[in-house]
C-alpha cells in the first residue's frame, strides 16, 4: 500500500450553530512523534474545516472524518424507496442535500430532515419514528444500515443508523452536514472508496473512532477517553507517543488525537483498503468506513 505523509483526524458536530465545541482536528505525522491539536483561537465551524480540507491541508495527508459520507442504499436498493427524486450514487446524495439546505446557515441541514417526502425516513426528536426508518418496516429499532455497519456490528460496536436523528447516538446530522461539507470540496480532495484511492496526494476517508478505540484494547462501552492517562495508555497500546497534559480532556480531543495516531499505524495494511463487503456498487453508492471489516 502506498505511504501518507500525514494523518489528520477529525471529530464531527452536526449541532446548530456557527461555532462547534463538538469539532476537534488532530494531526499526527509519519515520522513519529505524539499526535498534536490543531487549535484555533475559539471552536471550529464547519466552514473553517471546509477552508483547511480545500486550501490548507498538508501534502499526502490521509484525513479521517467521524461521520458517514453516505446513507444505506443495498438494503431497500435506492437512499429514498419510492421517492421520485431518490439519488443514484452518493455523490448525488450529497448534491440533493446540499442543495436542499442551500438556506441554512454553518452548513445545517434542518431542511433536509424537514422535507415532507424525506422527513418519514428518519427518526426524529420525540422519539417519532418515520414510517419507513426502517426498511419496509422490518429491521431492528437502531434503523437501516449500510454494509459497512454491519461490518462494525460484527467488529464489536454499536453502530446507529444515519437515519437517526435522537439521543448521544445520533449521526444523522453530522453525517448530512458532513456530506454537504463533502459536495462542496468538488473533487479537490478524493473521498475513498467513492473515489478510487490515489496514487498520490491526499484523500479523505470515513473514520468511525469506535474502531481505533477497540484497536487500543478499549471496549465499545469504554471506547470514550476522558482524561490524559486514559488517552496515553490507549496510545502506548497503539505505539504512539503520549501527549502531554493530565487531568480531564474532552472526548472530542482525546477521540481526534487517538483517532489520527491508529491512522498512521494502520494505513498501510492492505486489508483495511480492501475490505470483504466492498464492491464497486457499494463504493459508489454506500461508501465505507476506513478500517471495517
Amino acid at each position: 500500500m502506498r505511504d501518507f505523509e500525514h494523518f489528520v483526524a477529525i471529530d464531527w458536530s452536526g449541532a446548530k450553530g456557527p461555532r462547534q465545541k463538538g469539532i476537534a482536528v488532530a494531526i499526527a505525522v509519519a515520522d513519529g512523534g505524539a499526535p498534536v491539536l490543531v487549535d484555533r483561537n475559539a471552536s471550529w465551524s464547519r466552514e473553517e474545516v471546509l477552508h483547511l480540507l480545500r486550501d490548507e491541508l498538508p501534502a499526502n495527508t490521509l484525513v479521517g472524518m467521524d461521520l458517514g459520507i453516505s446513507l444505506p442504499f443495498a438494503d431497500c436498493g435506492a437512499f429514498f424507496p419510492g421517492h421520485p427524486d431518490s439519488p443514484s450514487d452518493a455523490r448525488a446524495l450529497w448534491r440533493m442535500i446540499d442543495e436542499l439546505c442551500e438556506g441554512d446557515p454553518n452548513l445545517e441541514a434542518s431542511s433536509f430532515v424537514d422535507h415532507p417526502q424525506l422527513s418519514p425516513f428518519y427518526r426524529r426528536h420525540g422519539n417519532r419514528e418515520g414510517e419507513h426508518f426502517r426498511c419496509d418496516g422490518a429491521g431492528h429499532g437502531r434503523g437501516r444500515f449500510r454494509v459497512t455497519e454491519h461490518a462494525q456490528a460484527a467488529m464489536g460496536c454499536k453502530p446507529y443508523s444515519n437515519f437517526n436523528l435522537v439521543g448521544a447516538a445520533q449521526v444523522g446530522k453530522s453525517s448530512l452536514t458532513g456530506m454537504r461539507l463533502l459536495h462542496r470540496l468538488d473533487g479537490r480532495v478524493p473521498v475513498w472508496p467513492v473515489d478510487p484511492l490515489p496514487d498520490q496526494g491526499s484523500v479523505i476517508v470515513e473514520i468511525y473512532t469506535s474502531l481505533a478505540a477497540l484497536e487500543a484494547e478499549r471496549s465499545a462501552s469504554r471506547s470514550k477517553l476522558r482524561s490524559f492517562e486514559d488517552l496515553n495508555t490507549a496510545l502506548a497500546t497503539l505505539g504512539s507517543p503520549a501527549v502531554a497534559g493530565s487531568g480531564a480532556l474532552d472526548d472530542h480531543s482525546s477521540d481526534a488525537l487517538l483517532t489520527a495516531a491508529w491512522l498512521r499505524k494502520v494505513h498501510r495494511d492492505p486489508a483495511r483498503w480492501n475490505p470483504a463487503g466492498l464492491t464497486e456498487d457499494i463504493a459508489r453508492t454506500e461508501g465505507w468506513t476506513f478500517g471495517a471489516l
